[in-house]
């Protein structure tokens, strides 16, 4: 049986994925009841042959409205993520943290670092649950099948950093608005405890967050693009990160401009030339796409947006293309110089001759709770954080003194005259 709607999220604890089902993939019944959440649809079911039988016929949109968060059984384990290096986040980090421990009796993780901030000693209530924590370090611990859910206190950086932390399944995350725009941060602080009891009892609307998967291929592994594995060839394993908003090629320090070629499914499309290019997500369109000119995307659009940095050509504009296709980006023969990449601001290295990039979308997206609903959070946040389309409001004809006899057939010669007349 497969859903009628385009999109479920499902997961399956014993692989530990997650993804996207579409309507030519069955959902595996055998899923373990282990697992603690899921993102469903209510939508009506269809035998597979029928879809396959009738997809040339028509195609379901899916409703955004329709992704909501169910929990098989009460989260046990929470993982509270706040902003570094700001003194505004203590107080709300404790407020919650205690709670969370006292009031819900939760397991709570949070970065060893954490421990030895000297300022959280200030708070009296920080010594009292400060031994009940849990704690882990990037990079040396593995979260996987740890965490229910997660909390972030801070910007659009917390956020970030807890897509890096979970480079496969990633928990729910619910994101509270403590730091300096706020665009992937809908929840206000004022009454957490009512807005976290809402999740916890499953009362909350998913947005799925698509991720880009970037590897990157140096000169020296062309052995394993003929088919080879990283031990057969002797040869170090490509470097593959996830990231939620963009991965960027640009020039580096060098003053040349960047010659980048760009291929989508093995077929050469061009070749950039200016200051780089910018492969971002639905998400990340908002983000440095948008200040490069590329248009705002809303996060549940599957697609993937390229973007020339300062082209040195009055036509080369962004495109989108479909989320399913691979893209790889190598420096030109041609090119003076090398590139630099950075995968969402983060582990920037250099691209030589030879090195490719290959993007795909990630089977993994990052499922964020919406304070309202998909919609309504989005435009909230393009009003709020980027004051899209604010401008003073046209006055009406008849809000001004002069003109208070005019109608909808006249003309400004006609109103000309008749200000000539009462002169």
């Amino acid at each position: 049986m497969v859903a009628k709607g385009d999109l479920v999220c499902v997961e399956d604890i014993k692989g530990d994925n997650r993804g996207c089902l579409t309507d030519n993939m069955e959902v595996n019944n055998n899923i373990s009841k282990d697992r603690h959440w899921e993102c469903v649809k209510n939508e009506t079911f269809l035998e597979k042959r029928d879809c396959c039988s009738n997809a040339f016929r028509y195609r379901t949109i899916q409703d955004p409205a329709s992704q909501r968060l169910t929990w098989y059984k009460p989260p046990l384990t929470v993982l509270v993520i706040k902003k570094a290096r700001d003194a505004a986040v203590y107080s709300p980090f404790v407020q919650l943290v205690q709670w969370l421990i006292e009031e819900k009796r939760m397991v709570v993780f949070v970065e060893s670092a954490v421990m030895e901030d000297p300022l959280l000693d200030q708070f009296g209530a920080f010594s009292t649950i400060k031994d009940r924590l849990m704690t882990f370090k990037l990079g040396k611990d593995d979260l996987t099948d740890k965490i229910d859910f997660i909390v972030c206190l801070g910007g659009d950086g917390t956020l970030l950093y807890a897509s890096q932390l979970f480079q496969q399944s990633v928990p729910p995350v619910m994101a509270f608005h403590l730091g300096s725009l706020g665009f992937l941060t809908p929840f206000r602080f004022d009454n957490f405890q009512e807005q976290v009891n809402n999740v916890l009892e499953g009362h909350a609307a998913l947005t799925l967050r698509s991720r880009l998967r970037c590897i990157v291929i140096k000169k020296n592994d062309s052995k394993l693009e003929n088919g080879k594995n990283a031990e057969e060839s002797n040869v170090e394993k490509p470097t593959s990160f996830l990231v939620l908003n963009e991965v960027v090629v640009d020039r580096g320090p060098s003053p040349y401009l960047s010659n980048i070629d760009l291929y989508l499914d093995g077929k050469h499309i061009t070749s950039v030339q200016g200051d780089g290019l910018i492969v971002s997500t639905p998400t990340g369109s908002t983000a440095y796409a948008v200040a490069a000119g590329a248009s705002m995307i809303h996060p549940s659009v599957p697609a993937i947006m390229v973007t020339p940095i300062c082209p040195h050509s009055l036509s080369f504009r962004p495109i989108v293309v479909p989320a399913g296709v691979e893209l790889k980006i190598s420096v030109s023969p041609e090119s003076r110089n090398t590139s630099w990449v950075s995968f969402d601001g983060r582990n920037r290295q250099e691209l030589v001759h030879g090195d490719s990039l290959r993007v795909t979308t990630s089977i993994y997206p990052v499922p964020s709770i919406c304070a309202q609903d998909q919609i309504t959070d989005w435009f909230d946040s393009l009003g709020e954080c980027l004051h899209w389309n604010v401008r003073k409001k046209q006055k009406h004809l008849d809000e001004l003194t002069d003109l208070t006899h005019s109608s909808s057939n006249d003309t400004l010669d006609s109103l000309d005259r008749e200000l000539n007349d009462r002169e």
